[in-house]
C-alpha cells in the first residue's frame, strides 16, 4: 500500500501531463535477447546512434548516475557520460576530491545508471558495484581530452563553495600559465581525478509499447563471478 502525503493538495497541479503519448516503435521478445548483457547493451547503443534524427543533439552516452550515502542512505544522482563498456563494466571519469559522489563511493559502493534514448523508445538500467580503475586507464583517458578540459581539471574545485565565476577564471588563468610550456600531451592527470566502473549485477531493457504494457527484460547475477539470470518481468 501507497501511504498517503500529509501535505495538503491544490486544486490544479502546477503540472498536468495528459495521456497523449504512445510507445508505439518497437518490442522486445525472447528472441531479441542475447545471453550476455553487454553485448545486448553494445547492440542498442548502436541502434541508438545510428538511429538519431537529422539535427537530433541526443548524446546516446548520456546517463543518469546515483548514489548513496550511509547510513544516511540520502540518493544523489547526475547526468554524466559513459565514457568506456568493457564485459567488466561501465566506465565513467570524474573529479573524486571531496564530492557528494567521492563521500558516497567511500560508505556505500552500490551504485545505478540509466539511460533513457527517446527517439527509439528504450531504456537501460544498470545497478551494480563501483570500483576505481587502474591509474594507467585514467591517465590513458585523460590525455584524449582537449587541452582546456585537462587543465579545467585542475582547476576546478569542483562542487565546493566559490564566492563569484571570477574565482574560478583565475584559477583557469593560473592553471593556464602554469602548463603554457608543457605540449598538450604532457600535461598530468591530477590525482583525484580518474575513473569509476561499475560492475554490474543487474541490467535491465526496457521497449515502450503501446498503452504502457511495455516490454522488459532482466540479467541478474549474486556475484559477478555468476552465470546470468534472463528473465521477462511484467511493465
Amino acid at each position: 500500500m501507497v501511504s498517503e502525503s500529509t501535505h495538503g493538495e491544490t486544486d490544479k497541479p502546477i503540472i498536468f501531463a495528459p495521456e497523449t503519448y504512445q510507445y508505439d516503435k518497437g518490442k522486445l521478445n525472447d528472441a531479441d535477447i542475447t545471453p550476455d548483457p553487454i553485448e545486448q547493451f553494445h547492440q542498442w547503443f548502436e541502434e541508438a546512434k545510428s538511429n538519431l534524427p537529422a539535427g537530433s543533439s541526443t548524446l546516446p552516452e548520456l546517463t543518469n548516475f546515483s548514489t548513496a550515502r550511509l547510513p544516511l542512505g540520502r540518493v544523489s544522482s547526475r547526468v554524466v557520460l559513459l565514457k568506456e563498456l568493457d564485459h567488466h563494466g561501465f566506465i565513467i571519469y570524474s573529479n573524486w576530491d571531496k564530492l557528494k559522489k567521492s563521500q558516497d563511493l567511500a560508505t556505500n559502493k552500490w551504485a545505478s545508471l540509466t539511460f533513457f534514448w527517446p527517439h527509439i523508445q528504450r531504456q537501460v538500467r544498470v545497478e551494480g558495484l563501483m570500483e576505481f580503475v587502474t591509474r594507467e586507464t585514467s591517465e590513458r583517458y585523460f590525455n584524449t581530452r582537449p587541452r582546456g578540459s585537462k587543465i579545467g581539471a585542475w582547476a576546478s574545485p569542483q562542487s565546493q563553495k566559490i564566492s563569484e565565476r571570477n574565482e574560478l577564471d583565475k584559477l583557469d588563468q593560473f592553471y593556464q600559465d602554469k602548463f603554457k610550456d608543457l605540449k598538450d600531451d604532457e600535461i598530468p592527470c591530477p590525482e583525484y581525478w580518474g575513473g569509476v566502473r561499475i560492475v554490474p549485477l543487474e541490467i535491465e531493457f526496457w521497449q515502450g509499447r503501446v498503452s504502457r504494457l511495455h516490454d522488459r527484460y532482466t540479467y541478474t547475477r549474486e556475484t559477478i563471478e555468476d552465470v546470468w539470470d534472463v528473465n521477462r518481468i511484467a511493465p
